[in-house]
This record gives structure tokens, C-alpha cells and sequence, in this order.
């Protein structure tokens, strides 16, 4: 396979094809934490266009002017008052617009089945490492198009501090719906401040701003691992219906079958299948790293607090409306405990996070404004971030769908995991794993995990 050369052909400066009629926007207690966190970096894959490379450039130069223009934030800068307050100033100052050539690269070497996926993906996309507080005095976005042999790869690059998933993807997916054609954008931003999220409290931070919180030197492996919608709901009866019957075996789990017909006590609701799989991944993980039985394991989860309000926020409110969910289990009653187990704990923990979870957080935050604590700093710990939910396979510029999504460098460390649809649909999902190596061999070898992943078709 080849190893790298991504070349960078050009850089230019994009700026909104209209001015912006908001001034600034107030950082919110979601959206603070944030700082210390990378720009997130989303893609996706294409066949190569029914036109030449030169005018598909052209077209989303001018596109890209055209989607900005609606979400003013993102050609912003920050900028802190002097009570400390951090703001976006929407002074349309514009984002970075890069194009890069990889013609030594196709489609199958950036989708080789059953492998890791490949370090030269990472190139596909600007500002590696750059922690969003630095939005202060660069740009708050970029998109990167790489040409490959006989594709495209669209990389766009956004402050953390400025959006969550939610918002990142209903940008990208205005960018391609207006690449497309439309005249008039189907689904307008929301920059409404007046929430629960809007507070007078102020974190300080040290002369130069913060630094991750996690080590981003340390040796990782990334798969992307497939699970059908059969394969779901197989996990999702196990979790709310099946006794799974197992003998471990030279650390291997050798599943016998499935027994009982006990339904999940004390719940008011089903556990979902997003649930059922995490509580798997939970699993599985814990058991390839050979914890001990007494040690503490951590399932986090970020959870869209926008409807778990009352009132709610609108669906496309923009910025971060996002808290963790943490979720505690001794390793050694994790395993030996069936699935539905570590699932209802999951479960218990996501349908409680209510209104007055919600803000009960931001209270709690704002008595101790903190950083967002990324990382896996006890080994014990899975963070698990996106979500099926999202549309990334509606950013159709043209041409067709996706072939696939891809991520690049940031936020990742020992146990982040972050969840896309599968492209067939249907409730079908691709987990991004990222784990120390010798985890990831465990997890490849675990059979309980295993005998539910797919090639994707």
C-alpha cells in the first residue's frame, strides 16, 4: 500500500458572499469546556466527478461562499473580553479553502477491508493538533478536496468550541446541498443565546491559552467496524431478552448459545440498539485489556441535549448542546454479569438525563467552571462520541452519495470511539475504534464481539 504524499497544490481564503447580520455570539457553558479540545475533522469519499477536478473547485468555492453566509459564526474569530467572557465575532473573515493531489492513492487503498484504516487518511485534512482555542487568531473552519486516483475526498475542519457533531454536519450538509443546486437551504441555523446554556460564569485560562488533556503521542491503532442492522437487533434482544451462556477459554469468549427469555427488569423503556452495541463495545474492550476484576471502568457518552430540554432548543440550534454521560462498572462484575447488565446500567443513565440533568450540569459547571476531560488517564476508560443519528451520507454535492466517512487526527487516544451510520442505512453502524495495539489485537480475537461484525458490502 502506498505510505503518503499528499501534496498541498493551493490555499486561499473563502469569505461569506454576503455580510454577516450578527455581531458577536457569547461562548456557552457547552461550548467553553470545548477550548482545550481539537478542531474536529469530518470527511467524506466520492467517486471522482462526471467533470473535471478544476471545475468541481469552482463549484465549491463559490458554494462554500454561499453556505457561509448562513452561518456567519464559522467565519468568525474568537475573541475574549475583559471580564474574561470568550466571543465569536462574526466579522467575516473567512475560513481556509485548500486544494491537495494524491494520485498515487484510490478508493480501494483508502478502503482496504478487514485493515486498519490507513495513517495517510490523516492528510486529507488541515490544522492537525490545533486546540480550538486558538480560533482567537486563525480561522474557525477549512475544507480541504484532495484529489485521488479516481476519487474525491471533502475534509472540513471545525472549531470545537464553536460546534458540536450536530452542527459540523448541518453545515457540511448545506454545503453539499447548495453545491447541488438548491436555491434556498432547507434547514436554517438557529443562533438563539438566550438558553440555559448562557451564563456569566468565566473559566480562566493560563497566559497562551490550555493544552489537551490527553497524551497525542502515544501508539494507536484505528479500524472501522461494521455492524449490520441484523447484527443490531441480534444485540438488542440479547440486551433486553437473552441470557448469554459463555465459557471463557484461553481469553477467549466461545459463545454456547442463548437461553432464558428474562426481560430486563426495572426499566421503562426497551434498551435501544445503540445502547445494546455499546454495552458489547464495553464489554469486549474491557475484557482485551485484561483489567483487573477490582478495577473501575468508565463508559462515556455525549449525549444532544437540544430535546432532552423543556423547553427544547430548536433542532438546529448552533453551537455545542452537548453533556457526558459516565457510566461505572467493577471490570470483573462487568464480564461475568450477561449483556443486559452493563446495557441497563447504560440505559438507567441515558433516559435519567432529563431537564433537570441537564441543568443541574450546567449549574454544577458553573460553581467549577472546568475543561472537557478527554482522555482514558486510568486505562480503564471508553469515550464514545458522534453518532448514528447524524446524516453524514446525505452530503450528496452532485454526483452521489458518500462511499464512506472518514476523521482525521484529533481528539483521538486509547478508548475513543466515535459511532457513523452505516452507508446502506437502515440502522446499520460503523464504530471508528481507536485503542492502544495490543488492546486492538484483543478485540479482533474476541469471539463475542466478533461473530456480530461485517464486511461493508
Amino acid at each position: 500500500m502506498p505510505s503518503s504524499s499528499t501534496t498541498l497544490v493551493s490555499k486561499c481564503t473563502i469569505f461569506p458572499d454576503r455580510k454577516s447580520d450578527i455581531n458577536t455570539l457569547k461562548l456557552s457553558v457547552s461550548d467553553i469546556p470545548m477550548l482545550s479540545c481539537h478542531y474536529i475533522q469530518k470527511g467524506v469519499l466520492f467517486n471522482s466527478p462526471p467533470f473535471s477536478f478544476h471545475d468541481l473547485l469552482i463549484f465549491l468555492k463559490q458554494s462554500l461562499s454561499a453556505t457561509l453566509s448562513y452561518f456567519p459564526p464559522l467565519s468568525g474569530r474568537l475573541t475574549t473580553d475583559s471580564d474574561g467572557h470568550v466571543h465569536i465575532a462574526c466579522n467575516d473573515a473567512g475560513i481556509d479553502f485548500l486544494e491537495a493531489k494524491a494520485p498515487q492513492l484510490s478508493i480501494k487503498h483508502i478502503l482496504p477491508p478487514g485493515e486498519d484504516v490507513p495513517d495517510f487518511v490523516k492528510e486529507f485534512f488541515t490544522y492537525d493538533n490545533t486546540i480550538s482555542y486558538l480560533g482567537h487568531s486563525m480561522p474557525l473552519a477549512a475544507v480541504q478536496v484532495t484529489e485521488l486516483m479516481d476519487g474525491v475526498f471533502i475534509g472540513c475542519t471545525v472549531n470545537h468550541a464553536v460546534t458540536d457533531g450536530t452542527s459540523l454536519w448541518h453545515f457540511f450538509n448545506t454545503f453539499a446541498e447548495i453545491t447541488k443546486g438548491a436555491s434556498k437551504i432547507s434547514k436554517s441555523p438557529d443562533f438563539c443565546r438566550n438558553t440555559v446554556f448562557n451564563s456569566q460564569a468565566v473559566l480562566k485560562f493560563p497566559p497562551g491559552g490550555p493544552t489537551v488533556t490527553f497524551a497525542t503521542d502515544e501508539p494507536l491503532r484505528e479500524r472501522i467496524i461494521h455492524f449490520s442492522r441484523e447484527a443490531i437487533l441480534k444485540l438488542k434482544y440479547r440486551a433486553n431478552y437473552g441470557c448469554l451462556l459463555t465459557k471463557q477459554t484461553n481469553n477467549n469468549t466461545q459463545v454456547l448459545g442463548n437461553l432464558g427469555n428474562n426481560k430486563v427488569n426495572n426499566s421503562n423503556s426497551e434498551i435501544s440498539s445503540f445502547q445494546s452495541l455499546c454495552a458489547q463495545l464495553w464489554r469486549s474492550v474491557t475484557r482485551a485489556r485484561k483489567l483487573e476484576p477490582t478495577k473501575t471502568t468508565t463508559f462515556r457518552m455525549a449525549v444532544n441535549c437540544r430535546h432532552r430540554l423543556d423547553p427544547k432548543l430548536e433542532p438546529f440550534y448552533f453551537g455545542n448542546a452537548i453533556q457526558s454521560i459516565p457510566t461505572y462498572a467493577e471490570a470483573g462484575e462487568l464480564l461475568a454479569k450477561d449483556l443486559s447488565w452493563g446495557a441497563h446500567l447504560l440505559h438507567k443513565n441515558v433516559i435519567a438525563h432529563d431537564d433537570g440533568t441537564v441543568r443541574r450540569g450546567v449549574a454544577d459547571w458553573e460553581e467549577q467552571p472546568r475543561l472537557f476531560p478527554l482522555g482514558n488517564l486510568d486505562g480503564a476508560s471508553i469515550t464514545m462520541g458522534s453518532s448514528p443519528r447524524f446524516p453524514m451520507y446525505n452530503n450528496d454535492f452532485g454526483w452521489g452519495q458518500p462511499l464512506a466517512v472518514r476523521s482525521g487526527r484529533a481528539n483521538k487516544f486509547d478508548g475513543k470511539i466515535s459511532a457513523f451510520p452505516g452507508r446502506e442505512g437502515n440502522g446499520s453502524v460503523d464504530l471508528e475504534v481507536v485503542l492502544a495495539p495490543e488492546t486492538m489485537a484483543g478485540l479482533e480475537n474476541d469471539v463475542e464481539i466478533m461473530q456480530y461484525v461485517s464486511e461493508v458490502e
